[in-house]
């Protein structure tokens, strides 16, 4: 699975666990659950964007050096 799909699936998983906390059908004892599990996702989320910032500066750092010769 590629970084995308799993940055996607974390996405899609969050928004499955909103919908469920926004429907005010969860029992104390799951929500406390689901928003360890949403934290975690969250992680992961902005650990792939600031891997990807990360990429997209030095792309444009070496881009910059190449046209500055």
């Amino acid at each position: 699975m590629s970084n995308d799909a799993k940055y996607r699936a974390a996405i899609e998983q969050l928004d499955e666990i909103i919908a469920q906390i926004e429907s005010d059908d969860i029992d104390v004892d799951e929500l406390a659950v689901r928003v360890k599990e949403a934290v975690d996702l969250l992680r992961v989320c902005k650990a792939k964007i600031d891997k990807a910032e990360l990429d997209v500066k030095q792309v444009v750092d070496d881009l910059s050096k190449e046209t500055s010769k």
